[in-house]
């Protein structure tokens, strides 16, 4: 009798330290992001882009900007990678676009561009992380007007009319 009295308190007090584990995790998140970026600044990050220049986002304020998060293992940013890039030479001078390499190797982030050849700066960020945009996987695109406020966003792979439809709210 006494053992099963010692086993119900020993079991209800490791309950009791699991549900109080469980609430400081739900109020202390570790991985806090921002729940919504729309008509905020957007984030600044450094880019370490492939062919060796370091840009900052913020260095393009005055530009309407297309940020893209990916990654070489994700496939859907593979079957996007040719729209951004057609949207990119169309809108050259107008509107710049940028790729954020997430959660990669720098090889693969190679071999990766190597195959899609995007028309402009991609590569990993060297201050500032994606963690900061609210992405949770690759592919994220943001679009920012040229005063430097998130416009709109689109998760997941971008088609032709998306693209058109949110590049034109930059007001290229």
């Amino acid at each position: 009798m006494r053992l099963r009295v010692v086993g119900w308190i020993a079991g209800g007090s490791m309950a009791g330290v699991l549900v109080l584990a469980l609430g400081w995790g739900l109020i202390h998140a570790s991985n806090m992001t921002p729940t919504n970026l729309l008509n905020q600044t957007a984030p600044d990050l450094t880019v370490a882009a492939l062919d060796g220049r370091h840009l900052a986002l913020s260095d393009f304020r005055g530009t309407p900007l297309v940020v893209n998060f990916w990654a070489s293992w994700c496939v859907p940013c593979k079957q996007e990678a040719p729209i951004l890039n057609a949207a990119a030479r169309k809108y050259e001078g107008r509107v710049q676009f940028v790729g954020i390499d997430i959660q990669d190797s720098d090889s693969a982030a190679r071999a990766y561009q190597a195959d899609v050849l995007s028309p402009y700066p991609v590569g990993p960020s060297t201050k500032g992380s994606y963690r900061d945009w609210g992405v949770t996987a690759p592919p994220e695109t943001f679009f920012i007007d040229r005063h430097g406020l998130v416009v709109s966003k689109i998760v997941g792979p971008v088609d032709r009319h998306q693209l058109e439809v949110y590049v034109g709210l930059l007001g290229p």
